[in-house]
């Protein structure tokens, strides 16, 4: 088998040049970090997880007409997905305080805000993916009025689908970050979802007893992270309740 050509490697995942022209595979591997890589670890299982909570994600927005780039999971860490021009953003919607922003603002962590907040972050690990305004992003040219005007239809639309799914399987979504990219078909540019959607880039809490579901397990050191990946996955079917192992199992590639 021809070697894969390596595109990119980030903390969590490894993107390769894709079979067909236009498309990228993205590999999710089992490295976590924390507080720009200051806290590593290898979770097995991990990878695996995202992957699959990702396509269910995806394929989600896909069925409520929400642009994205994903084509189709390849196996059990590897999915198939568009090429795009990554604006260099992170779109992080806030429905509760939590996080960097009850810290910055003195705010109660778990208030619920008067609405959705979004904000914008620089990404640049180097810079610790700094908080920024529009008028940064314009003044840089870091994206247009109207990309930004389309960034941020398409995060509150992305909010309401996530917020619903979670609600109905117990689970308040706190907040959650996505990037976006830019794909062109000729002359004509549109902006879709990249990246990934999964409990790595979301806050996640149990609504009846606020039991942490996400990457906050492994920032605080409050358990078992392929435990509380794996209790989301579950309650959204990607993973069978029945029959469930009681200790971490061990996945195979």
């Amino acid at each position: 088998m021809a070697r894969r050509k390596k595109i990119y490697e980030g903390k969590a995942k490894t993107l390769y040049e894709g079979p067909e022209p236009g498309t990228i595979v993205q590999y999710f591997k089992d490295d976590a970090t924390a507080f720009n890589a200051e806290k590593r670890a290898t979770i097995e299982g991990k990878g695996v997880l995202n992957n699959m909570l990702s396509e269910y994600f995806m394929l989600g927005l896909t069925n409520v007409g929400i642009p994205n780039h994903f084509i189709r999971r390849l196996n059990m860490r590897e999915q198939l997905v568009r090429a795009c021009e990554i604006v260099p953003l992170e779109v992080i919607v806030r429905n509760y305080a939590a996080g960097s922003m009850a810290k910055r603002l003195g705010i109660e962590e778990g208030m619920q805000l008067p609405r959705p907040i979004v904000e914008y972050c620089l990404k640049d690990d180097k810079l610790g993916d700094p908080l920024v305004t529009e008028e940064h992003i314009a003044a840089f040219g870091w994206a247009s009025q109207q990309d930004m005007d389309d960034i941020l239809s398409l995060a509150l639309r992305v909010n309401d689908f996530l917020s619903g799914v979670m609600y109905g399987v117990g689970i308040k979504l706190v907040d959650f970050k996505i990037e976006v990219g830019r794909v062109y078909d000729g002359d004509f540019m549109r902006l879709i979802v990249a990246d990934e959607i999964s409990p790595d880039s979301c806050r996640l809490w149990d609504m009846e007893t606020g039991q942490k579901l996400d990457k906050d397990v492994f920032r605080r050191d409050l358990g078992s992270l392929t435990d509380a990946y794996s209790e989301v996955a579950r309650r959204l079917g990607v993973m069978p309740r029945a029959n469930a192992p009681t200790t971490k199992p061990t996945l195979i590639n």
